[in-house]
């Protein structure tokens, strides 16, 4: 499934961006069209839109956000919850996170973070969009 294009055209310009770095709660955007956006940390991580991480992702048969489905008969593991260590804006057009687990090859555009974004209504318009049988969806072309 592309991402899709935003119904309004102030849809993908952030108004106010908080990334919260400190206590770890994650992202908050508020759009000029009025939506508001929370990305905890884990989502953004998992959704990261880089070639690689795309990829793993496709392959494993996870949409962007989605975590990673433990092997079965697998025992848990502790694993350190994802947190960047650190946040940039990259030019007038996204946001690039340097990971604690080392990874910084992600460029979160706000066009892909408003296309998908978490919160339950644009979910909702998502998978009411996806055509049965159509496939995870690609973050990078192909």
């Amino acid at each position: 499934m592309p991402i899709a294009p935003p119904k309004h055209p102030l849809a993908t310009d952030p108004k106010r961006v908080n990334v919260q770095l400190t206590t770890g709660q994650g992202m908050d955007i508020e759009w000029k069209d009025g939506h508001h956006s929370h990305y905890s940390f884990t989502y953004l991580r998992d959704a990261c839109p880089c070639a690689m991480c795309d990829h793993e992702r496709v392959g494993a048969g996870r949409e962007p956000g989605e975590p990673v489905k433990p092997a079965p008969g697998a025992l848990p593991m502790f694993k350190a919850a994802a947190k960047p260590t650190e946040a940039a804006g990259v030019g007038k057009y996204a946001i690039r996170f340097t990971w604690n687990d080392g990874h910084e090859h992600g460029i979160y555009s706000w066009d892909f973070l408003r296309a998908f974004c978490p919160c339950e209504e644009c979910s909702a318009t998502r998978k009411a969009a996806k055509k049965p049988g159509e496939g995870v969806t690609r973050t990078t072309p192909h």
